[in-house]
């Protein structure tokens, strides 16, 4: 007998396969921007926002249900951001463990109307003294989340009620615009029952919680972090690597956040008008003055008496620029400019699904909505 054949058993057993990465499942493109810089080249998470769609009215295809299935991890924004891939989440059974990040203690939060920014040195230094304490909130977060996701349910709870807050939202909108209060009881009227199910289908309410918290870099940041210690937890033998990672990526958002501020500091306190109201983390971290909406919420469309005050108030606030943006109708805008000397802007994409997919995009949808705003505030 060769003296190798006893040998062969012995050296399968002394060279076990490398455990795989985690497989990991994202909703929106600056999720999955982070997510993808954070894992590198050890594997490529999915995500299941098609290129193009909106993040607010989509609908899983049947393989992207068996995907999310099938994940370990699934990194998402929120149910106020992607209501669908909250009953997908509890439609599939999923297996593993789905991350909230707005729900993370570390996120900052604000609501929709928000003038004031938050003090920024004060959260980044909070951020900096996170990152010297060893991450030991690590393990809060996961109380946190062990604790019967109460958040969550409060938030189903509030969506599932009856939507009331829809009504909260048009008086929100209505303080200090008396001479709008006709229009909205014009718009209000006949139309409650097809509100109420749009949102509750397609789109979240424009009152309370604003969940497009990644457009503040201080969240990206929380959120990278979260990210790399989640996979750490799950694939230790790669945790120096995500956590390398992880430091690359937070220098390039630090980056990326001050290219932003070099961009936009001509643009001052110029207003502006954008279609929906998607960027108040984005003006209150970067000092940008939005003075107005044309939508009501992500289902609505503005109606004519809306658009003719809309119209009124470009002409009297003196708005520099009004913005379109991606997934929604332009023709609205062009009905309100006109005769009103307010340009028009490039269309806005807050969530980046029209930007290549990657570890880039994050950066990439920072800076470009800046260079949109200042080229158009600049024109003479």
């Amino acid at each position: 007998m060769s003296p190798l054949r006893p040998l062969l058993p012995l050296a399968l057993i002394a060279t076990p396969a490398l455990a795989e990465p985690p497989s990991v499942m994202t909703d929106i493109p600056p999720v999955h921007a982070l997510a993808s810089s954070v894992m590198g080249d050890l594997a490529a998470p999915g995500i299941l926002l098609d290129q193009g769609s909106d993040p607010h009215h989509f609908q899983l295809r049947p393989s992207q249900a068996r995907a999310l299935s099938d994940a370990d991890l699934v990194f998402w924004v929120g149910p106020r951001m992607t209501p669908w891939l909250g009953r997908a989440i509890e439609g599939v059974g999923l297996q593993g463990e789905a991350i909230a990040l707005i729900d993370l203690p570390e996120t900052h939060r604000q609501n929709f109307g928000e003038a004031a920014a938050h003090d920024h040195d004060d959260h980044d230094a909070e951020e900096h003294a996170h990152e010297e304490a060893g991450h030991d909130d690590h393990t809060d977060e996961h109380a946190h989340e062990e604790t019967g996701h109460d958040d969550h349910a409060d938030e189903h709870a509030h969506e599932e009620a009856g939507h009331d807050d829809h009504a909260d939202e048009h008086a929100h909108e209505e303080t200090g615009h008396d001479d709008h209060a006709d229009e909205h009881a014009h718009e209000e009227a006949g139309h409650d029952d097809h509100a109420e199910h749009a949102e509750d289908d397609h789109g979240h309410s424009h009152s309370g919680l604003d969940p497009h918290a990644w457009l503040d870099p201080a969240n990206a940041r929380a959120w990278t972090r979260a990210i790399a210690a989640r996979l750490s937890a799950a694939d230790p033998e790669n945790a120096a690597t995500y956590a390398a990672n992880a430091d690359a990526t937070l220098a390039a958002i630090d980056a990326a956040e001050a290219e932003v501020r070099e961009i936009l500091a001509p643009v001052g306190d110029a207003p502006i008008m954008v279609f929906h109201d998607a960027y108040g983390y984005y003006a209150a971290h970067f000092g940008v003055n939005v003075a107005g909406s044309i939508a009501l919420g992500d289902a609505a469309n503005p109606g004519a008496a809306r658009l003719s005050a809309l119209r009124d108030h470009l002409r009297e606030d003196d708005i520099a620029c009004i913005f379109p943006e991606a997934q929604h109708d332009p023709a609205y805008v062009a009905a309100i400019v006109e005769g009103t000397g307010t340009r028009v802007g490039a269309a806005l994409d807050p969530s980046g699904s029209t930007l290549e997919y990657g570890p880039a995009l994050y950066g990439t949808l920072l800076t470009g909505l800046a260079r949109d705003i200042a080229e158009c505030v600049g024109q003479e």
